[in-house]
Order: C-alpha cells, then structure tokens, then sequence
C-alpha cells in the first residue's frame, strides 16, 4: 500500500481507498485489464468516505488541518488572488522579520496594502520564517506598511497564520507586548478599510497584532484562540494529552467564533481541506475578500471608525456563576 506524503489519523480511511484505487490502475496499466467500472466504484466510495468524516469533525481535527503542512499559505494566495504583489522590507529600526511579509498589490485593480503572516515549507524556510511566529520587528514593519497605506488611502488586507509571536528572550527585550500593543492601538484609528482573514492558526496576541480590522473573515478549518490548545491544557490539566478536551472547551473554531461574534464570515474550504484544492480555495477567499471590500469602500471614514470600536467593544460574553 502507498502512504500518502502527510495524513491524519481521521483520515485514514480515505488514504487506504486512494491507496486502494493507485494499486488497481497500476495493475490495469501492466495487465492490460479494463476496470474501468471497478475505478469508478472506488472514486465514488472515496468522495463518500470523505464526506462523511468532514460532515463530523471534531474541533481537535479541525485544528489539524488548520496546521497540515501542505495547506495553502499566505503567498500561496497572494500569487492567486492578487496581481503585481511587491515585498516590501525590514522596520526602519532593527532587521527584516520574514515571519511577517506585506507590500502593495492589486486586487481586480485597485491598489491595497497587504500585510500577512508567513510560514515555510522546508526545515530551511521555517528556520529564516521562525516558524511563522513574528519578533517584535515585524509587528513594526506590519505598522509601517499600514501607515503608508494610510497615507496613500490603500484598503488594508491581512492574512494570518501563526502559532503566536515568538516568545523567546531576544524577542522579550525587544519588547514584543508592546508592539502588539501599539499595534492594536494604532489599527484601531486607520481611516482605510481593514480585512483581516484567518487562513490557518489565530494564535493568541501574535494574529491579534495585526487583526484588528472592520471585517473578520476565517477559512473554515482554520481557528483563532487567546492560547493553544496544548498550552492550555498544559495549565489546566497539567498535561498536553488533553488538548483535545481543551479544544472543545475553547470555542475556537470557526463555527463558535461566528456565533460568539469574534469573526464576522466563514470562507467555505474544498471539502477536506484547502489543501486538497488550493485554486479553488483562493477563488473563495478572493470573492469573500471584493465583496467585504466593495461594502467597505462604501462607508465613511466616521463610520468606519465606530463601526470598528463598537465592533470590538461588544466581543466577549459574560455570565454569573
């Protein structure tokens, strides 16, 4: 039997009938036997099979697959949603963080600033990414990008996908709280429209830093937590075993987070993940992105801003015990 490159336990199933199906037609090709129909079965039993383990997943799978490595990131869909992207570099104050990435583009058009969170492929680029988790320069270079989209009245488009800033001790005497915290204090006056889409992890203050916006989109299998799973179940249960206890009890897939009103819009993903076809989960993410933006672009500065504190204001419920 093949393996496949990367599977997930839940999906098990699906990879024996894939695995299945590769062996049938490898024997057709060498024994000239039509199995034609036999082909047909199994591609049938396939589509059934992964429906009906993504029709119930859990939010602990769901997080896997907010976490499959070869799940599309964020220059995956800058190259396929927007034309004429250019990099832009470095804080003006320390160094270029590559966890963090952004410059001007085009959207059908019209000019907008994008500013994303980048992890990488191989050992090598998740080494210069660090992982995706960004220093506290890159929350300063992501500032930078958005007074300058400001200043040229670009819409602000941000893609996050991190595990949290990096907590290391370098990042800590750089003073990484408070460039998130400057961050959310200064996105919260930009007088442009804001969009900000979780396309894999939310993690903590590290997707918050560059999030606050007017509109919160999240792909479906992606998820936005104040802590990992792991993390908490670390500090609650004294063991990382129980993260997917802590998953469920966190509310942090998309499904919970729309009706807790942090996020504002699901983007439906290809059924079994948006790594199962990338193209079409870019084409969904771009249409939800012109429809929030054509809405946006309707407002006025006032009520962008009031809209935006109001919004953030109403999140988090309380009750009495």
């Amino acid at each position: 039997m093949e393996k496949p490159k990367y599977s997930l336990d839940f999906e098990k199933p699906i990879h024996e009938l894939q695995a299945q199906l590769a062996n049938l037609q490898r024997m057709s090709e060498e024994s000239d036997l039509d199995v034609t129909d036999e082909v047909k079965a199994i591609k049938v039993k396939i589509e059934e099979t992964r429906k009906r383990i993504h029709a119930g997943l859990t939010p602990w799978q769901k997080i896997q697959l907010a976490r499959h490595p070869q799940r599309p990131y964020s220059l995956d869909y800058i190259d396929a949603i927007f034309e004429d992207f250019q990099e832009l570099h470095g804080d003006r104050r320390y160094m270029d963080d590559q966890a963090i990435i952004g410059g001007p583009a085009f959207l059908n058009g019209d000019p907008v600033m994008i500013v994303a969170q980048q992890k990488g492929r191989s050992t090598k680029e998740n080494l210069a990414r660090n992982f995706g988790c960004p220093n506290p320069e890159g929350y300063r270079k992501a500032l930078r990008l958005m007074e300058m989209a400001q200043k040229f009245g670009m819409p602000i488009i941000c893609l996050i996908d991190t595990p949290g800033a990096y907590p290391g001790i370098g990042a800590e005497e750089r003073h990484v709280a408070e460039a998130i915290a400057v961050n959310i204090r200064e996105m919260s006056a930009l007088t442009v429209p804001i969009i900000a889409t979780i396309i894999g992890e939310g993690g903590s203050g590290g997707a918050l830093g560059i999030a606050v916006a007017d509109r919160i989109l999240i792909l479906d299998n992606a998820y936005y937590s104040v802590i990992s799973p792991e993390g908490c179940a670390a500090i609650l249960w004294k063991d990382r075993v129980h993260a997917p206890r802590a998953a469920d009890a966190l509310k942090i897939t998309s499904d919970k987070l729309v009706e807790l009103g942090v996020v504002d819009e699901i983007v439906p993903e290809p059924l079994g993940g948006a790594h199962i076809d990338a193209a079409l989960a870019a084409e969904n993410l771009k249409t939800a992105l012109e429809v929030n933006l054509a809405a946006l672009k309707k407002k006025s500065t006032k009520a962008l801003l009031d809209g935006r504190y109001a919004k953030f204001r109403a999140m988090g419920q309380f009750a009495e015990a």
